[in-house]
């Protein structure tokens, strides 16, 4: 859960109620759920990986996720400024709890019995704190922000943020 409930530690960019993501959703055979799980978590980690971010995976216990889900874990990225880790990712198995409220089901065969899918889904990093922890991990002694070599093709080739004059 997290920490702050009221006061200053619930303003800024980090404790927004809106904000920007991508969400991963995954609809599959109730045997592949527990592994389509594992490879929501190993996305969002890639992205971690891949812009050089400190990061950890934690399996939240029953009293720490949603109703709906069977299994949930969260990503995080470490604030160097507020020492403190940041989730960015929320990844969980529904198992066929959303299936039997949405009658969701397939067969394995044309005439087969059918069966309610699993479904899974997960934060594709929430974009706020991914971009403090990119700020605070990668800036330099001078005030400059030296970028992760992924995003210069994606910043004209732009390889370090120069601070407002």
């Amino acid at each position: 859960r997290e920490k702050a409930a009221a006061g200053t530690q619930v303003r800024g960019l980090k404790r927004l109620h809106q904000f920007d993501k991508v969400e991963m959703f995954q609809v599959v055979e109730p045997e592949r759920s527990a592994a389509a799980l594992e490879d929501i978590v190993e996305h969002a980690s890639d992205v971690a990986r891949g812009l050089g971010l400190p990061f950890r995976v934690l399996e939240l216990c029953s009293g720490d996720i949603g109703f709906q889900s069977a299994k949930t874990y969260d990503v995080e990225v470490w604030s160097p400024a507020s020492e403190e880790w940041l989730e960015v990712s929320s990844c969980s198995n529904c198992t066929d709890f959303q299936a039997r409220r949405a009658n969701i089901r397939f067969r394995r065969k044309p005439q087969g019995r059918p069966e309610y899918v699993h479904t899974l889904n997960g934060s594709g990093l929430a974009l706020p704190r991914v971009i403090i922890a990119l700020l605070e991990t990668n800036q330099q002694p001078d005030g400059t922000v030296r970028l992760p070599e992924v995003l210069v093709p994606y910043m004209d080739g732009q390889q370090v943020l120069e601070p407002a004059r």
